[in-house]
């Protein structure tokens, strides 16, 4: 009955912690060198706890199925003894296991690197944290291989991207746990981090700061490409936005520049030139829109553009819903074009 009590609950922890490694954003699952020193220190905690947990559970079942004298034959409980089994078990183990986990995490500490000086001092990509969506400044030299976009940011594969984060706001915290750990965005502060993927794909990340009431979908997501791949990327984002080729896309461009929207964002090549909003000039290339809460999609857009409170109430996108008809149908047929 023990062995089976014992390998169950070994199974069951095993299961449990597979389950975790099993998300697109578990740290367990490291994409990068930064993410890989964290992972390892987060695995020796795992296996030495699990250890120390198969050790305990023994003893508490022997402890509970040993047998045991009446009250009679037990000795006084003051008669003294097992105190060094308290110095042992209480202190001298505890102190030995914590101390080498300190000494692992200064070790972890060199994956978050410090304004040096130097390399810093020219990060290629600057993010800015907005409640709650994420500006990413490109900052190619000359300035004009600078670009905006949003929420959305491609590096190349194998080498490190630096990066340095500031906040609009609130304190907001970069973490894309698969690549690196989280680092704070802090109003008045400038942080770096150095950013790198080892194989090409999508790594989801999220705000790790409390931000406000849209906190939970303030997304990140992170086109790990091969460097040739990349720089086609990075070649026709420096474009500005696509002409309207279809009747529907004209009057959708001719609705867009009429309202608010343009006011609040950018399209590179047009007179829409807000800064309080996501740069829109190739929003039709993202993946995802509000901030990757949603997929970029054409019942999603018409959505967001009518009833952006709907989908993330509190956020600065205000609802539209006087667009409708044909309208709201060449307006979305616009910026599906911005590729």
């Amino acid at each position: 009955m023990i062995r089976r009590i014992t390998l169950a609950t070994v199974a069951g922890t095993a299961l449990a912690a597979l389950a975790g490694c099993a998300t697109s954003r578990s740290t367990l699952s490291p994409a990068g060198p930064a993410a890989g020193s964290i992972s390892w220190l987060e695995w020796s905690v795992l296996i030495v706890f699990l250890v120390i947990s198969f050790i305990m559970w023994l003893l508490l079942l022997w402890a509970a199925t040993r047998k045991r004298g009446s009250l009679a034959t037990h000795e006084p409980w003051n008669i003294g003894g097992g105190q060094s089994w308290i110095l042992i078990g209480g202190f001298a183990i505890p102190f030995l296991v914590l101390s080498a986990f300190f000494l692992l995490s200064t070790v972890s500490l060199k994956s978050f690197p410090v304004h040096d000086g130097d390399s810093m001092h020219h990060p290629e990509i600057r993010v800015i944290g907005h409640q709650w969506w994420w500006e990413i400044q490109y900052l190619g030299h000359p300035e004009d291989r600078q670009f905006t976009t949003a929420n959305e940011i491609h590096i190349p594969v194998g080498r490190p991207v630096d990066i340095e984060l500031t906040t609009a706001d609130v304190i907001h915290s970069f973490w894309v746990p698969r690549l690196h750990g989280k680092v704070d965005l802090i109003p008045g502060t400038r942080n770096y981090i150095h950013v790198q993927a080892n194989a090409p794909g999508n790594y989801t990340g999220q705000c790790g700061e409390y931000c406000g009431e849209q906190h939970a979908h303030m997304l990140l997501l992170v086109v790990a490409q091969p460097e040739k791949d990349y720089q086609e990327w990075y070649a026709q984002q420096l474009n500005p936005a696509a002409m309207p080729t279809t009747a529907e896309a004209l009057h959708g461009r001719d609705v867009f520049m009429g309202a608010a929207c343009s006011l609040c964002h950018q399209i590179r090549g047009t007179e829409a030139h807000g800064f309080v909003a996501p740069d829109l000039t190739h929003i039709a290339s993202r993946q995802n829109i509000a901030a990757n809460s949603y997929a970029n999609n054409t019942a999603n857009l018409e959505a967001w553009v009518t009833h952006a409170q709907s989908l993330k109430p509190g956020a600065e996108m205000p609802n539209l819903a006087a667009f409708n008809g044909t309208d709201l149908r060449d307006l979305v047929a616009f910026l599906q074009q911005l590729k």
